[in-house]
């Protein structure tokens, strides 16, 4: 059974900035992918995925990247957006009976750039990010699909978004 993981699209800019981040921080032996903002960790039957995924009529939208998150053994850039969620839930309502719990859960959107890595490092990447950190902005141009592959990801396909045609 293929596995998909469904991620949000970001500006290039934001991209950029947090491959580097993640670049820099994640240990390299574990980097096996660039940054990413997930949706759904583990979805399948590709067919009615695809379908459901190119209905999505929203126009590009922008979200705040509104503060620094500490995981424990890693840390993450919190992203909050009124629309992300609302897609996200219309998303999961769609899906809801093939969900895994994580996926079932409540969502809290976050970009991570460091992860498995001793407590203590974590920390201290958190408090250097943290002394000089002010929300910015990014901006949300479609979903992309990615076939699980074990560790690394295949993309599959991509759903820019666009308002829906109005006559």
């Amino acid at each position: 059974m293929q596995v998909y993981i469904l991620t949000l699209r970001i500006d290039q800019e934001a991209q950029a900035f947090f491959d580097q981040q993640r670049k820099t921080y994640f240990p390299i032996e574990r980097n096996l992918l660039n940054a990413h903002l997930t949706l759904f960790h583990h979805l399948i039957n590709y067919k009615d995925l695809e379908k459901v995924l190119s209905s999505i009529m929203v126009e590009p939208f922008w979200l705040i990247v509104s503060a620094l998150k500490q995981l424990g053994r890693g840390v993450a850039y919190k992203i909050d957006s009124e629309e992300l969620n609302d897609i996200r839930l219309k998303l999961a309502k769609c899906f809801w009976d093939n969900l895994t719990a994580q996926d079932k859960q409540g969502y809290r959107p976050h970009i991570t750039i460091q992860n498995k890595v001793e407590p203590e490092v974590s920390k201290i990447l958190y408090a250097t990010l943290q002394s000089d950190f002010t929300p910015f902005a990014i901006q949300g141009l479609g979903l992309d699909l990615w076939e699980y592959l074990g560790g690394p990801w295949k993309h599959v396909s991509y759903f820019p978004f666009q308002a829906a045609n109005r006559l």
